[in-house]
């Protein structure tokens, strides 16, 4: 275990609990295993020496704990502010004001400049009194710089995305409002055609984002009907046909009889349309759409539908399979966000559903998503 104290054999603080009742790698009488906490803890007794240095802040830390129980704080952790002042002589929190009860988690500095976010707690034997334990909590900070890292490259990809259109946009209609007469009406149409078409990519964008916004909270919203999966492949086929695709580029299998499947039926709309347009756009051949029933991915439920997507085109190589549905993934050059398959995903499980992908029997991508048929509780 990485806790210990400094205290004599025997000895007791007043106010602790007897030894016996403590946990188990518990000597400071904290009331759990400081070592099975997932952030950093350090506590330091009334004089100022660690009795605490759980496992999490020797790895945040690079200090072994045999070396920083005992010591002075200021010693076992010589933390720094931004600005290279030290911590604990800044702070003074034996000798300060008795009327603090902590300090607000802030970026500081470990010997070396690595960054950790550090909030403390001053525990007193009675309002204004004696400092009889000082607990700092210690965070790394890689997980929010990954956080930070993801939103910056969430606002670049709109701007890029959103700059386009709104050039095109702006363009043309002051174009049209400056020299209206000069153009034909053909010519009109055309440019209102692009207006409009980028009026829709912008629209598009604004509700990925909205969509993503929901996702990352956990407050997608699922608005259950029943809905005929295999009649909304056939639409989003005919959709495809009618603007341009060949009838024969799609094979669509549905197996019957399927379960009474009860989803939100415009958000399987949008999962269908991305992983159609995936296929369309990135694959080769024939696009392959296979409709059935199997085993549900709810415990408590026996039957499901699972849908399948397949292509014949290069497929995803084998390395990037595992970061398919992450933001900003692009399978090729060919444009797009990058935000369709996660926002897919996330769709999917909202429905308590699975998706993966893999290679398909052609060498293509092949993508299948599974949703429980969650049939509401008066029709079981």
């Amino acid at each position: 275990m990485s806790v210990g104290t400094s205290s004599a054999p025997g000895a007791q603080d007043a106010g602790s609990p007897p030894a016996a009742s403590r946990p188990p790698g518990d000597p400071a009488g904290l009331g759990i295993d400081p070592d099975h906490l997932p952030d950093g803890l350090v506590v330091a007794d009334e004089q100022g020496h660690v009795i605490c240095f759980n496992a999490a802040a020797e790895r945040i830390t690079a200090v072994r704990a045999r070396d920083a129980l005992g010591q002075r704080l200021e010693k076992a952790l010589p933390l720094e502010d931004l600005e290279g002042r030290r911590w604990w002589q800044l702070t003074d929190p034996y000798g300060g004001l008795a009327i603090r009860v902590g300090q607000p988690e802030r970026n500081l500095l470990l010997p070396g400049g690595r960054e950790v976010l550090v909030s403390a707690r001053y525990v007193r034997t009675r309002p204004t009194g004696p400092l009889r334990r000082l607990v700092v909590t210690l965070r790394d900070t890689e997980a929010r710089r990954r956080t930070e890292r993801s939103h910056a490259e969430l606002i670049a990809t709109v701007a890029h995305e959103l700059r386009s259109p709104l050039t095109s946009v702006k363009g043309f209609t002051a174009t049209l409002l400056a020299k209206w007469e000069r153009f034909t009406d053909d010519q009109k149409r055309l440019m209102l055609e692009t207006v409009d078409a980028d009026a829709d990519r912008v629209t598009r964008l604004i509700a990925e984002l909205l969509d993503i916004s929901r996702i990352d909270s956990g407050r997608l919203e699922v608005r259950r009907q029943p809905v005929d999966i295999g009649a909304a492949v056939g639409r989003h086929i005919q959709a495809y046909v009618a603007a341009g695709q060949p009838a024969d580029r799609f094979l669509l299998r549905v197996q019957q009889p399927l379960p009474d499947l009860w989803a939100d039926p415009d958000k399987i709309d949008q999962v269908l349309s991305n992983l159609l347009e995936n296929a369309v756009r990135h694959g080769e051949g024939t696009v392959t759409i296979d409709v059935t029933a199997t085993a549900s991915p709810r415990e408590d439920e026996d039957t499901g539908t699972s849908v399948t997507v397949s292509d014949e085109g290069p497929g995803i190589p084998e390395e990037s399979m595992n970061r398919v549905f992450t933001r900003f993934w692009r399978g090729s050059k060919r444009g797009g966000t990058g935000l369709g398959l996660y926002i897919v995903k996330g769709i999917v499980e909202a429905h308590g559903g699975t998706i993966t992908v893999g290679r398909a029997p052609g060498a293509g991508a092949e993508f299948r998503f599974t949703l429980p048929v969650a049939a509401p509780a008066y029709l079981a």
